[in-house]
């Protein structure tokens, strides 16, 4: 990997099925020990309950309020500066509680890969 510089692209953020805006901020495969992502989530809504085989992912809240379940924890409060640290395999969602977008970056390592996730929300979707 080489030294570089790479500017935030608004305009590659994409929707997914897990109901909620990805922008890959740094996913490739020249850095294969750690992935970026900016999550965005709308008022009201919650992510598909899911897990990630193999990559142990944390949430750095940015901005906005939302209930968080991660594993056999009770569901909690996160606000802007929380952490959640989930250990691969762990189930995992979270809801945006507030009024303004939930906004928060997905750091995984290794990196991210689609293969990894699994969806394990019992609604259909």
């Amino acid at each position: 990997m080489q030294e570089q510089i790479r500017p935030f692209a608004a305009s590659a953020e994409y929707y997914t099925e897990e109901r909620c805006y990805i922008n890959e901020l740094a996913n490739i495969a020249d850095d294969p020990v750690v992935s970026i992502a900016r999550a965005r989530v709308e008022p009201g809504v919650a992510t598909r309950l899911h897990r990630l085989h193999g990559i142990t992912e944390r949430y750095v809240m940015l901005a906005g309020t939302g209930k968080v379940e991660v594993g056999s924890l009770p569901t909690q409060d996160v606000a802007v500066g929380d952490v959640v640290l989930i250990p691969p395999g762990c189930t995992q969602r979270i809801t945006n509680t507030g009024i303004d977008e939930l906004l928060f970056l997905a750091i995984c390592s290794p990196r991210f890969q689609q293969a990894a996730y699994e969806d394990v929300d019992q609604d259909i979707l």
